[in-house]
């Protein structure tokens, strides 16, 4: 796979929205957010971002946007709310090697606000991240929704955090996507609510076809991805790796995804390239790490 070109890239080629916050673990805090992990491992690619969120005027904010800075991330988009706590979420790992979360609220990132800055982010080309964890707050929500209509192609990491979302706000943001990230277990809960076939491809397929949406990738944990796209379904096991945790593997994963769109890649090498992706950052702790992109090539090799 090619290097990626710098020269090729469009200003703010992703946006991405929502929550930027401390993961509160049992021995550190680690910082973290699933839009501001997407927003690290595209830019750890190459690819310009802009992270669209907010942080308390505390000093958890205040250690937030320096290591956001020193991760090299663009701040321009973060603002500071006055009256909110700098968001937090409690992380533990389960008994199934899962990651479980206590999100507190509310917190800054369910206040971020609109403005003609914004708007014109979306308005250039390129794609925007989204998920429905912060949509649980309408100041957020209406924020999201005025971006929406602005011309990129919209990525719905659906991120269903219990008890964080209502059926109709998860119908609400599928009718606004191109592509959607869902995982296995999310597939079957939403699938559930229409009745659609067990089988997940036959699943995925009714989901494209209620919702118009014509790529979609399902992330299966350990057992790899599966993707259909341009109505051609493919399947990757993944790829084998000592978990450290499981933090932000599914967000490194989508970044994985995008990057490989923006460059053209084809969808089985896309998809492969995301899951080692995926599987690298379960390998490390925390949804940010310091790694070489070429230790995804080399996974890929094995």
């Amino acid at each position: 796979m090619r290097q990626l070109n710098r020269t090729i890239m469009k200003p703010y080629q992703v946006a991405c929205f929502g929550e930027v916050l401390w993961d509160i673990l049992p021995d550190k805090k680690l910082p973290g957010g699933a839009p501001m992990n997407v927003a690290y491992h595209l830019q750890k690619l190459g690819v310009p971002v802009a992270m669209i969120s907010a942080t308390g005027n505390d000093a958890d904010g205040d250690d937030l946007r320096q290591v956001m800075v020193q991760l090299q991330l663009d701040t321009t988009f973060i603002q500071t709310d006055p009256r909110h706590e700098t968001g937090k979420v409690y992380a533990r790992l389960a008994a199934t090697n899962e990651m479980q979360y206590e999100i507190v609220q509310p917190v800054a990132w369910d206040f971020i606000q609109a403005s003609d800055r914004l708007k014109e982010i979306a308005k250039m080309p390129g794609y925007l991240v989204f998920g429905s964890l912060a949509s649980r707050n309408e100041v957020s929500r209406e924020t999201l929704l005025s971006l929406l209509d602005g011309g990129r192609t919209l990525v719905l990491d659906i991120n269903l955090r219990p008890p964080h979302f209502t059926q109709e706000l998860v119908e609400l943001l599928l009718q606004h996507c191109h592509i959607l990230k869902i995982n296995e277990a999310e597939l079957a809960q939403i699938g559930d609510w229409y009745k659609f076939p067990a089988s997940m491809e036959e699943r995925v397929r009714a989901f494209s076809q209620k919702y118009d949406i014509s790529t979609i990738i399902v992330t299966l944990g350990d057992k790899g991805a599966a993707l259909l796209m341009e109505n051609a379904f493919y399947l990757h096991s993944g790829y084998k790796v000592t978990v450290a945790d499981t933090i932000g593997s599914g967000d490194a994963f989508l970044a994985g995804f995008l990057y490989n769109r923006i460059v053209n890649t084809p969808p089985a090498v896309t998809l492969a390239y995301a899951c080692a992706l995926g599987a690298l950052v379960a390998s490390y702790h925390g949804g940010c790490p310091a790694y070489d992109p070429n230790e995804i090539i080399a996974l890929m090799n094995k």
